[in-house]
């Protein structure tokens, strides 16, 4: 399975990132004790110096200087800057996407979709820059008109994780400067090259449409970092993206301040298969759910609720396909399934497929490392486990290409089960009977933020909003009227006629 020779190959990616870092117009980063690693082989791309506290408060500084000029900046002049990211993404798509592939380990398919995600935002928001719409409603006063408007907010700190580098930094980002905001970003420690390429980008769009560049800025490091931009009270939004624990300890400390939150927690996703349902293309979709980006995403699908008559072929199709999976460099052609992020992912899988067979869990194929490419590199062949019910550990997320097959009589208990989680991210149902897939989408079906038909839990398109209940946060990000949480309402009284009427019809003479 593409064995590498990891110093040898470590060498080679590292001299490749350089190149690229390069053609997309950013700066070799400066040495330090932030090492930027490749799951590829385990071994190290660069180093970086991580942001001090000084220059974290002073890039948020900048931001907040910068938001003055640029929230009187009408809204079709601001989109110049997304409109040009734009472009530059399209010209840079492969260079960008490859160091998607070298940095977070997708394959160059889904490295390269996660680019075209960018673009798409990009236009989504150069659109939304002409329809930042308010409303008019009428007045019980005559004489009088009421409405609301929409401001700018003020600064919005992104922070991003790793499993997608740089497309929700652009769901954020587009919005937030055509809504005239100005952008702190703070990736994860584990992809900050990405970082790199996508400010020194964004930047040069600003530049060449004679925008402030100081619009958007970049803070690297860890955990400190983060809580640094967090409690910053001159940050008005943050918008955070990773797990149900960093969103328990982000949301408090906001909200102690007073600001707002956007979180992106959690997904513990499930789909249920009736009895009438194509089981073909449930497979084909669940396959693509389970297993892509070797089941980091935080709409990957880890549950499976089937219909007891249909159980035993649905599961047949999926562990055949599955041991046809090819797993292996996801630099190399025909690979399906690249390596998780690190050590610890591969720990945490181990972990909870022992959980799970401690349960009763039958564990049908996969689960065991891929040798051949060194002792820091993680490559696991995605697993399917048979259980007899949802145990403590399906009801958590386990990042990693792990998929639970749970059973069922009736669509009711089904959607009990698919609800009795406490992430609430993404839901999926494959049937060909209208009542049911209704039934799933009805107020008392899916409890998700995201529901679907015959499709799998993965693959949003940027046209809708994106985001989910429960753990996972309750933000929305991405489409539909995502941009409002990028801005602030106002509700206005104009008074055009020569009398002072007061409201609810009071007299105070």
């Amino acid at each position: 399975m593409n064995p590498i020779q990891t110093e040898d190959s470590t060498r080679e990616l590292r001299a490749r990132t350089e190149g690229l870092l390069r053609a997309l117009g950013a700066k070799t980063p400066e040495p330090g004790e932030l090492s930027a690693r490749t799951p590829i082989t385990g071994g190290e791309l660069l180093t970086l110096r991580p942001s001090s506290a000084a220059e974290v408060d002073a890039a948020v500084e900048r931001a907040a200087a910068a938001f003055r000029d640029w929230r009187t900046v009408p809204a079709p002049q601001r989109a110049a800057v997304v409109r040009r990211l734009a472009q530059l993404l399209v010209e840079h798509q492969d260079e960008l996407g490859e160091l998607v592939t070298l940095e977070a380990g997708k394959i160059g398919a889904e490295a390269r979709g996660e680019v075209q995600e960018m673009i798409d935002i990009c236009e989504f928001a150069l659109g939304l820059s002409r329809q930042l719409y308010g409303r008019t409603m009428p007045s019980e006063r005559p004489g009088h008109r009421l409405m609301e408007t929409w401001h700018p907010l003020g600064v919005v700190g992104v922070i991003s994780a790793f499993n997608f580098p740089v497309a929700v930094w652009a769901w954020n980002t587009a919005l937030a400067l055509v809504c005239g905001d100005t952008v702190v970003w703070k990736p994860s420690d584990m992809t900050p090259l990405t970082a790199l390429a996508c400010h020194s980008l964004v930047q040069r769009a600003a530049v060449e449409v004679g925008a402030n560049p100081e619009v958007h800025q970049l803070i690297q490091g860890g955990g400190e970092v983060g809580a640094q931009l967090v409690g910053d009270s001159r940050v008005a939004l943050v918008s955070a993206t990773g797990s149900v624990r960093m969103g328990q300890i982000v949301a408090p400390r906001v909200a102690e301040r007073f600001g707002r939150c956007l979180l992106e927690l959690g997904g513990n996703n499930a789909a249920v298969v009736t009895p009438s349902a194509d089981l073909d293309l449930a497979a084909r979709g669940i396959v693509f759910a389970a297993a892509g980006t070797a089941g980091q995403r935080c709409t990957s699908l880890r549950r499976l609720i089937v219909h007891a008559d249909v159980v035993g072929p649905l599961v047949e199709r999926i562990s055949s396909a599955y041991r046809q999976l090819r797993v292996g460099n996801p630099l190399a052609d025909g690979v399906l399934v690249g390596p998780l992020i690190n050590g610890r992912s591969y720990t945490a899988m181990q972990e909870a497929l022992a959980r799970a067979q401690a349960d009763g869990g039958e564990l049908i194929c996969g689960g065991e490392r891929v040798e051949g490419f060194g002792d820091d590199a993680f490559y696991v062949r995605p697993a399917i486990v048979r259980m007899p019910a949802q145990t403590a550990v399906v009801r958590e997320e386990t990042f990693a290409p792990i998929l639970y097959v749970l059973t069922y009589h009736d669509l009711d208990a089904a959607i009990e089960l698919h609800n009795g989680v406490p992430q609430g991210l993404s839901s999926a149902i494959f049937t060909r009977n209208q009542r049911d897939a209704e039934r799933f989408l009805a107020a008392d079906g899916s409890d998700c933020g995201i529901a679907n038909v015959n499709i799998g839990t993965s693959g949003a398109e940027i046209g809708g909003a994106f985001g989910g209940e429960k753990q996972t946060g309750g933000g929305r990000e991405s489409g539909s009227d995502s941009w409002k949480a990028y801005m602030r309402r106002a509700t206005n009284t104009v008074n055009y006629s020569t009398e002072l009427p007061l409201a609810q019809g009071i007299r105070f003479e």
